[in-house]
């Protein structure tokens, strides 16, 4: 990577709100799976494996930042979802199957574009109630849409 790319990724997270990084971790998540998936119809195992070893890096280490003490119901329901994809995500290596990873993408976009919208649109740090809530509505709201759904229950 160029030193001068490099440089400027590391200013951005470095000056990125919480909201923001929670935001770029669901948005590389999700870039990392259709690297995978590229790299499925493309025939290129090596750059699967590395695509979809980087997305699992991202949700272990969400999952094991989250705070369920303090994030309310959104955050029960993140601590049965998070660890329901990274069993999931597997399956791309062993059976050289980009359908996990198609699951995966579609249960992360919702997630990704309401912390999006909360990153952008300045919602106060501070706020973590309101926050859960307007990412669960947005969860729900964008769910609702004429979709392919997956349903997880515990």
């Amino acid at each position: 990577m160029n030193s001068n790319v490099a440089k400027y990724l590391n200013q951005q997270v470095m000056t990125a709100s919480p909201s923001k990084l929670v935001y770029m971790l669901y948005d590389r998540a999700i870039s990392s799976l259709r690297e995978a998936i590229a790299a499925i119809e493309a025939g290129e195992i090596e750059q699967r494996w590395k695509a979809n070893n980087r997305a699992m890096e991202i949700l272990q280490h969400m999952w094991s930042t989250l705070n369920v003490e303090h994030s309310g119901e959104i955050g029960d329901n993140l601590n049965r979802l998070l660890p329901y994809m990274m069993l999931r995500l597997p399956d791309v290596d062993i059976h050289n199957d980009p359908e996990p990873a198609r699951e995966v993408i579609i249960l992360l976009e919702p997630l990704r574009d309401a912390w999006r919208d909360i990153a952008m649109n300045g919602v106060a740090e501070g706020g973590a109630a309101r926050t859960t809530a307007q990412v669960a509505d947005q969860a729900d709201a964008q769910s609702a849409a004429p979709a392919r759904r997956t349903i997880v229950s515990a």
